[in-house]
């Protein structure tokens, strides 16, 4: 058995680098009205790999190897823009992404007021 740490590192790095995406993790860029928003993630990788091989008498030779690894993925909260101002909604620690969630009818308001404000200065 001829052991290939590349290719099984290789294989694991692929693995966590599918893994790792905000895509997979929160879902795409999305459109709420006027406002873009752009899911952010923050993402911590770990992995390990070993291998040996060796003769023991009267047992012959003999090699092993292993490797793996992990993933720790948390959501931060949102890019949101509109036009051309740029904000960060902030995910709450002690809610995770269901605090972003939570702000979506803030946001719903403000762009109303912006709209109401356009409106008003189209009339003056």
């Amino acid at each position: 058995m001829e052991m290939h740490y590349e290719e099984l590192l290789g294989k694991v790095t692929d693995f966590l680098k599918s893994e790792a995406k905000t895509e997979t993790v929160v879902g795409e860029p999305f459109k709420l009205g006027e406002f873009t928003c752009v899911p952010v993630i923050k993402v911590g990788l770990g992995f390990g790999s070993g291998g040996g091989e060796g003769n023991a008498p009267k047992k012959g030779m003999g090699q092993g190897l292993g490797a793996g690894g992990g993933v720790g993925i948390e959501p931060m909260g949102f890019l949101v823009t509109h036009k051309e101002n740029i904000s960060f909604l902030e995910a709450g620690k002690a809610h995770g992404l269901s605090a972003a969630f939570e702000k979506v009818p803030e946001l719903i308001d403000k762009w109303a007021d912006i709209r109401r404000k356009e409106k008003e200065a189209e009339l003056v």
